[in-house]
């Protein structure tokens, strides 16, 4: 059996990872993806807290977490094609707003 402080500890990695990502990366893409790695973060912790404690309830947040970065993936990535057709590039430092 892991112990829980190896999970919160990969969690904790994870996130780390994700917000520096967001920091120093300029690329709407690889934005996208270190909010995917936030998100999957706290399912672990969810999944974590909820087989230390024996509840189902924990185990049910990453369900509807899922399904909130598959829209915000889509919302995403339409939001990637519309600035690649306007301004022809996914550098956030170029974009600054979405006029036509």
């Amino acid at each position: 059996m892991i112990p829980t402080s190896y999970y919160l500890v990969l969690s904790l990695v994870l996130f780390c990872i994700g917000v520096v990502g967001m920091v120093v990366r300029r690329n709407f893409i690889t934005v996208l993806m270190c909010v995917e790695l936030i998100l999957n973060a706290a399912n672990l912790n969810f999944v974590a807290f909820a087989q230390k404690l024996g509840d189902l309830t924990g185990q049910v947040f990453p369900i509807f977490i899922i399904s909130i970065a598959a829209a915000e993936a889509a919302i995403g990535l339409g939001i990637i094609i519309a600035l690649v057709r306007l301004k022809g590039t996914v550098n956030l430092d170029q974009v600054n707003v979405m006029e036509g």
